[in-house]
C-alpha cells in the first residue's frame, strides 16, 4: 500500500466528492426539472431548500440556467465539475490521463450544451463518462490507498446527498455500507462514535422522527476529524 502527502490525499478524496456531486445533483436536478414542467414554480426553490443552498436565483429559468452551467455560481453543477477536473488534473499519474480523459469530455458536453433549448437531454451523456470515469478508476488505479480515498470521497458524497434529498432509507444505508470499509482504509482520521451513530440511526430506520435525515447528515459533517 502506498504512501502519499495529506495533499495529496485531500486532492483524491475531493475529486471523489466532487465526481459523485456532479452525478447525483444531475439525478436531482432532473427530477425536479420534470416538476417545474408540471408548472410546480417553486419546485427549484425546495431542490435549494434540500441542498442547502442559497436562492440567488430570479426565476424559474434563471434557476435552470445557473445552476447548471454558471461558473460564477459556487453551487453549479458546472462549477462542482471543474473542481473535480482541477483536482484530477494534479493526480493525473495517480488516476491517469485514460481516467481524466473521461472528464475532460464531460466538460466538453458541458461546453457544448450552454445554449441548448433542452439542456437536460443534451447533458445525458455527462452521466454516462462519469459511470466509466469510476469504472476506469477501478482499473487504472492500482493503489490500495488511493483507490479507497477516491472512493470514501465519493460515498460520503452520496451519503450526504441522500440524506439531504430524501432518498429511501434502503440507499442511504448501502451508501452508509459502502462507504463505511472505504474510509477505515482510507488513512482519513474519523470519530468514532458519530460513525457508529450514523449506523445505528439507519439500521432503526427511524422514519418517524422528523428531521432524522437532516440530523444524521448534519453529523456526517463532523465524521472527518482532520
Amino acid at each position: 500500500m502506498g504512501t502519499f502527502s495529506v495533499e495529496k490525499r485531500d486532492s483524491l478524496y475531493w475529486l471523489g466528492r466532487y465526481t459523485e456531486r456532479v452525478y447525483t445533483t444531475l439525478n436531482a436536478f432532473y427530477n425536479y426539472y420534470d416538476q417545474m414542467i408540471d408548472s410546480q414554480a417553486d419546485a427549484y426553490k425546495k431542490l435549494c431548500e434540500r441542498l442547502d443552498i442559497p436562492n440567488i436565483y430570479e426565476s424559474e429559468s434563471d434557476f435552470i440556467h445557473r445552476f447548471l452551467f454558471d461558473k460564477d455560481d459556487p453551487n453549479s453543477i458546472f462549477t462542482s465539475l471543474n473542481r473535480s477536473y482541477d483536482n484530477g488534473i494534479v493526480l493525473r499519474n495517480e488516476i491517469t490521463s485514460d481516467s481524466l480523459a473521461y472528464i475532460q469530455m464531460s466538460l466538453d458536453i458541458y461546453a457544448a450544451s450552454s445554449h441548448s433549448d433542452v439542456p437536460t437531454m443534451a447533458l445525458l451523456p455527462v452521466q454516462d463518462y462519469l459511470l466509466a470515469f469510476w469504472a476506469s478508476i477501478d482499473d487504472n488505479v492500482f493503489d490500495q490507498r488511493a483507490r479507497s480515498v477516491i472512493k470514501c470521497g465519493r460515498y460520503v458524497e452520496r451519503l450526504d446527498l441522500y440524506l439531504r434529498l430524501s432518498f429511501p432509507t434502503s440507499a442511504i444505508e448501502r451508501a452508509l455500507c459502502k462507504m463505511t470499509p472505504r474510509l477505515k482504509q482510507s488513512g482519513i482520521a474519523y470519530d468514532d462514535e458519530i460513525l457508529d451513530c450514523l449506523h445505528a440511526r439507519v439500521r432503526e430506520e427511524v422514519m418517524h422522527v422528523p428531521g432524522w435525515r437532516r440530523e444524521c447528515a448534519r453529523q456526517l459533517m463532523q465524521l472527518i476529524t482532520e
